[in-house]
């Protein structure tokens, strides 16, 4: 439910703080606020944070490189708040872990559309994408009820939409995905996306999970279609 998510606004202007803070509790959330990239990682290691909206400029370290500091250790969603509209700054901002963004100057009640739907999409008051089981396949293991990913025993850090991509594909193995299919299959229908994202957020899933994301053995490219999960049926 949305009164059980907290979320963590960064930006260095009070007046953006406190609009969005105010729309945060209207809608039912519990707003944290952060004015440097130094408190925004303070607050994260203090509090239960379900979701982080991330202003990109920064006083005392950029957006990019927090958003970098924060996927290194946590999956925590997160929306980017940009000035940067053109395709390849938000596939760059995508890639460094980002789950979505919106453009200043935004719409207040765009922006609570968007948390709720990164929300849904990690699990926070929704369902989840595929039937709830554990899929394992040459020492890769997805334990879709706890949302966890394993290799060969150790923990593997993911993003709410990389560990959708893994669990849809785990599920259905040698199934080819168009990217059409794996958008409709993870994310919501407001989601405004582009074919090169989830080329991007299959990069950084190989960069995760494959001994050899060059040749990967567990999501494998189909040229001129898609992907699918290599190899025979999980267990």
């Amino acid at each position: 439910m949305p009164d059980q998510a907290l979320v963590l606004v960064v930006d260095d202007e009070v007046k953006i703080l406190d609009m969005v803070s105010a729309y945060l509790e209207k809608s039912g959330y519990r707003p944290l606020m952060a004015q440097t990239g130094t408190e925004a990682l303070s607050l994260l290691q203090q509090h239960p944070v379900s979701l982080v909206l991330l202003d990109l400029m920064l006083p005392d370290i950029s957006g990019e490189a927090l958003c970098r500091k924060v996927r290194a250790g946590s999956a925590v969603p997160i929306i980017m708040m940009t000035a940067k509209v053109d395709e390849g700054s938000i596939i760059h901002g995508l890639g460094m872990g980002a789950d979505d963004y919106v453009t200043k100057p935004f719409s207040p009640r765009q922006l609570m559309a968007r948390v709720a739907a990164v929300l849904r999409r990690s699990g926070i008051g929704g369902t989840a994408a595929v039937e709830r089981r554990v899929l394992t396949w040459e020492g890769l293991s997805v334990d879709t009820e706890n949302r966890q990913v394993s290799k060969n025993g150790e923990t593997i850090t993911l993003t709410p939409h990389e560990y959708k991509i893994l669990a849809l594909l785990m599920a259905h193995p040698q199934k080819i995905f168009t990217r059409d299919e794996i958008i409709a299959g993870v994310k919501s229908d407001d989601y405004e996306g582009f074919d090169r994202t989830i080329d991007t957020h299959v990069k950084n899933l190989r960069q995760k999970i494959e001994d050899d994301s060059k040749t990967p053995k567990y999501i494998v490219t189909v040229y001129g279609m898609g992907y699918r999960f290599g190899g025979a049926a999980p267990s």
